[in-house]
C-alpha cells in the first residue's frame, strides 16, 4: 500500500530567476521606485516654466528609475548578510539566496549602465551631477553603520535628482551649477531633502527593534522618543520651503491649493504616528501615501506653472 504525501510536505517550486530579479529591483513596489523621479520632474516643470522637452521629461524618468533599481540592487548586495535577520527585509532575493552575489553584481551593473545611457542625453552639467551622485548612491547602505543618521545620506541622494533635472532645463551651454542656479533650485533642493528625511525616518520606524538589535544605525532610532517631532519638523520644513518656491516662482492657485492638501495630509499624518498605539502597517502606509503627495504636488506645480 503507498503512503499518501501531505498537502504540507509537498516541495516547493522554486521561484522563476526573473521574478527574483524583479523583487531585487523592487519593481513589484513601484511606490519606491516612483517617488524617486517626483523631485526631478518638479524641477524639470519649474525650471521650464511648465513647458519641459517631453523626451526630456522621458530621460528623466527612464534614468530615475534604472537609478532607483541600481541602487535597490546595490543596497541588496551590501546588506545580505544583514537583511536575513530584520523581519521585513528577510525574504530578499539576496538574504534569501534565491539569486547569487554575482547575479546580484550583474544586475546592478546593468542597471548603472542603463542610467548612464539616459544621462548621456543630458548637458554636461547634468551629466556630471549624475556621475557624482554614484558615490552617494553606492555608499548609503554603509552609512547605516558608522554614520547616526543614515537617511540624511539619502536626502542627499534624492537632492542630486533637483539638481540634476533644474541643471537639464537651465544650465544648457553652462559650465557649473551656480552659474545657472539661483534662490528656486535651493529652495526646491532644501524642501526636497526635507521631506525625504521625513518619509524616510516614518520608513525606518517599522524596523526599530531589529536595528537596535543588530546594532544598526536610524534617524529613527537617533531621535527616538522625540522622532515624530522630527517627522513633523520635517514636513513642516518641507511645505514652509515649498511656499516660498511658490512665492518665488510666481504660481498660480492651482499650485497653491495642491499645497494646501499636502500640507493637510502630512499634518494628519503626524496626528496618526503621535498616537499612543501605531499599527505597523501605517509606517508602510505613510510611505505610499507621500508618492500621492508628491504626484499631487506635481500636477500643481505643472497647472500653477501655465495658468
Amino acid at each position: 500500500m503507498t503512503s499518501r504525501r501531505l498537502p504540507s510536505q509537498l516541495p516547493s517550486t522554486p521561484e522563476p530567476t526573473w521574478l527574483s530579479i524583479v523583487r531585487l529591483l523592487r519593481w513589484n513596489k513601484p511606490a519606491g521606485r516612483l517617488i524617486l523621479a517626483i523631485p526631478a520632474l518638479w524641477a524639470v516643470v519649474l525650471a521650464a516654466e511648465g513647458t519641459p522637452p517631453l523626451p526630456l521629461v522621458g530621460v528623466i524618468l527612464l534614468g530615475s528609475l534604472a537609478t532607483s533599481a541600481a541602487g535597490c540592487a546595490i543596497n541588496d548586495l551590501w546588506d545580505r548578510e544583514i537583511d536575513p535577520q530584520v523581519e521585513r527585509t528577510r525574504s530578499r532575493p539576496l538574504a534569501s539566496k534565491a539569486l547569487s552575489v554575482r547575479t546580484g553584481i550583474v544586475v546592478a551593473g546593468v542597471a548603472l549602465a542603463c542610467a548612464a545611457v539616459a544621462a548621456l542625453y543630458l548637458n554636461r552639467v547634468s551629466f556630471m551631477l549624475s556621475v557624482a551622485a554614484v558615490p552617494v548612491i553606492v555608499c548609503y547602505p554603509l552609512a547605516k553603520r558608522f554614520f547616526p543618521v543614515p537617511q540624511l545620506v539619502l536626502s542627499i541622494a534624492w537632492g542630486f535628482t533637483v539638481a540634476i533635472g533644474w541643471s537639464a532645463i537651465a544650465c544648457d551651454g553652462q559650465v557649473w551649477l551656480w552659474q545657472c542656479s539661483g534662490a528656486p533650485m535651493w529652495l526646491l533642493w532644501g524642501a526636497t531633502l526635507l521631506w525625504t528625511l521625513g518619509f524616510d525616518t516614518v520608513y525606518a520606524m517599522a524596523d526599530r527593534e531589529d536595528d537596535r538589535r543588530i546594532g544598526i544605525n536610524s534617524s529613527a532610532l537617533f531621535f527616538g522618543d522625540r522622532v515624530v517631532a522630527a517627522v513633523s519638523a520635517f514636513f513642516a520644513g518641507t511645505s514652509l520651503l515649498l511656499a516660498a518656491e511658490g512665492i518665488v516662482m510666481h504660481l498660480h492657485v492651482s499650485f497653491w491649493a495642491t499645497w494646501a492638501i499636502a500640507s493637510a495630509l502630512w499634518i494628519r499624518e503626524c496626528w496618526q504616528l503621535s498616537r499612543p498605539r501605531v499599527p505597523p502597517r501605517l509606517y508602510g502606509q505613510v510611505f505610499r501615501e507621500n508618492v500621492a503627495i508628491g504626484f499631487t504636488l506635481l500636477a500643481g506645480v505643472f497647472l500653477g506653472s501655465i495658468w
